[in-house]
């Protein structure tokens, strides 16, 4: 159980990080070569596959900014299973035009030795094209 309640903790860290745009401290969640990976379908926005390690995660962050005007976290729900926290949420993700909308998210996160060694982000990506295209 103490892993579990550790696991959970780490995760929840995690989005503390991204709400404080505090890349270090996200980054002292991961491992070292931690897959971050997103649908494919966003590949157009150069936003798609899976990034490696921290310099892969580092990079995959600094050019959403490129892409997106903002987003914002907003994890809902931690369901817990061994070594995986699945969260689902809703992200409001502005675009470069100003529009915002809400949009639900699931992420999958896979935990190792105290550390996140993968994070899949699932969600609609014809809804973040409309978004980004907005």
């Amino acid at each position: 159980m103490k892993t579990q309640e550790s696991n959970l903790h780490l995760i929840h860290a995690a989005y503390q990080a991204f709400h404080a745009r505090d890349v270090d401290a996200l980054l002292a969640v991961l491992a070292e070569d931690v897959e971050w990976i997103h649908p494919q379908g966003m590949n157009a926005y150069g936003l798609g596959g899976t990034k490696v390690g921290h310099a892969g995660v580092k990079a995959f962050l600094a050019h959403v900014p490129t892409v997106l005007g903002g987003m914002r976290l907003h994890p809902m729900e931690f369901v817990q299973s061994g070594d995986r926290v699945v969260v689902f949420g809703v992200r409001d993700v502005t675009s470069h035009s100003g529009h915002t909308e809400s949009l639900d998210f699931v992420h999958s996160w896979t935990l190792r030795d105290g550390r996140a060694v993968r994070m899949e982000d699932i969600f609609d990506t014809v809804l973040f094209h409309r978004l980004i295209e907005s």
